[in-house]
């Protein structure tokens, strides 16, 4: 698609300086920008390869409007422009509405709808108008589906699970598996307990590929509005993700967790079962939350790489910390025995 600045600011607000009708069809790296391309400055560190990029304009904060005399549109946030505007120059494609022949398909569904190749629909499921159901999904019995959502490839959403509107689910996702929930009998063995509740997803969320997320034993898995999830995520049974959350890959939460609104949380991070996190924590990367969270702020818990023989060397210090502390608490008891 193509727009001239002034209909792209029109749309997405900003200052303009240059010319309105110039014509832009694409957005573009600084690096790699050129004729009719519009890219961007966020990180100011990046200007040099602003002084010589080659695109016909840029997206800049007010505070770098005079780094270039090229026609430019300043904005506060100049990576959240670059996202508006990249969905105008690059909106979703969708398949055609119908259903394919070899789609086995046991519920009534909107005319607007999409299925693909192979997909499977059980009974008694709700389909919004507008959803792409892509080849290969499975939804179980009694599913509901949100208007204008989107299942990728081998999407699995198990039976009475429920997703909101304007839904992206990536390929391979699995929404409603069985919680891992057992019980230990006299003789050590384990006793499966029967997972009956759903999992409820709101409205805007996005379900990166592979992730998975368990239906509740009892009560329901709830996904607020607006969550993101990355590839390859646990979210446990019975847990409870607040609205506009997001996650990266390899995070996970266990059973029974319940989270604020806005939590952020880092790649290969985890939060333990059966705790509370408050509205607005951000969890660094490779951190794990062993203990509940009742105020706001950055939680980290984890060691800077460094080489081996260094680490080897800290460790052997961390072992002897008990002892260390057991004679520092000898020595302060004969200093105080003195001055008494």
């Amino acid at each position: 698609m193509e727009f001239s600045l002034g209909e792209l600011v029109s749309r997405l607000g900003g200052d303009l300086v240059g010319d309105p009708s110039l014509r832009v069809r694409q957005i573009a790296t600084l690096e790699k920008a050129g004729e009719g391309d519009l890219a961007f400055l966020a990180n100011p560190k990046y200007r040099s390869a602003l002084e010589s990029s080659q695109a016909s304009a840029f997206i800049l904060s007010p505070k770098s409007a005079a780094l270039t005399d090229q026609p430019r549109i300043l904005t506060p946030d100049p990576y959240l422009y670059f996202a508006r505007a990249a969905q105008l120059f690059n909106p979703p494609k969708r398949p055609v509405p119908g259903i394919h022949p070899s789609a086995v398909v046991a519920s009534s569904l909107p005319a607007s709808v999409s299925v693909g190749p192979n997909a499977v629909i059980g009974e008694g499921c709700v389909i919004a108008e507008n959803c792409v159901i892509g080849p290969g999904c499975v939804l179980g019995d009694g599913v509901g589906l949100g208007a204008d959502s989107l299942l990728h490839a081998g999407v699995r959403i198990y039976a009475d699970c429920v997703v909101g509107a304007r839904a992206i689910i990536h390929s391979g996702a699995v929404i409603g598996s069985d919680g891992f929930g057992f019980a230990r009998d006299p003789d050590k063995r384990w006793v499966k307990i029967p997972q009956i509740g759903r999992v409820v997803i709101g409205d805007d969320v996005e379900i990166g590929a592979n992730t998975t997320i368990d239906r509740g034993a009892l009560d329901d898995t709830v996904i607020g509005n607006g969550v993101k999830l990355d590839n390859l995520i646990q979210v446990a049974h019975n847990v409870h993700i607040g609205d506009d959350s997001i996650m990266a890959g390899h995070s996970g939460i266990a059973g029974s967790t319940h989270v604020g609104k806005r939590l952020m949380m880092g790649g290969q991070s985890g939060i333990a079962g059966h705790l509370s996190v408050a509205d607005d924590v951000v969890v660094s990367a490779a951190t794990v939350i062993t203990k509940s969270i009742d105020k706001a702020g950055v939680y980290t818990a984890m060691l800077p790489q460094m080489p081996h023989a260094d680490w080897i060397r800290n460790f052997a210090h961390l072992r002897r910390l008990d002892a260390m502390a057991d004679r520092v608490r000898e020595l302060e008891k004969q200093l105080a025995a003195k001055e008494s």
